[in-house]
């Protein structure tokens, strides 16, 4: 199973871009997702976007992510 983390692009530079993770900002590739705009939500594994997503779904997913964290440290 592979988890992807989903991150908002700020920067775009050739195959490369700035994506910011929650205040972490990070240089990921974008090659898979050559048509992603800045200001564009994506999920990355492994340091690449692999499929853009809406922001709704973006944020979803950090809800859930939180909530497993959460469980996981009260555990």
């Amino acid at each position: 199973m592979c988890l992807g983390i989903p991150a908002k692009i700020e920067k775009i530079e050739g195959d490369f871009a700035i994506a910011d993770f929650n205040g972490i900002k990070r240089q990921i590739s974008i090659q898979l997702t050559p048509d992603i705009k800045v200001n564009e939500y994506c999920l990355v594994h492994a340091g690449f976007a692999i499929e853009k997503i809406t922001k709704d779904y973006a944020e979803e997913i950090k809800r859930y992510l939180k909530e497993i964290f959460k469980e996981t440290e009260n555990g």
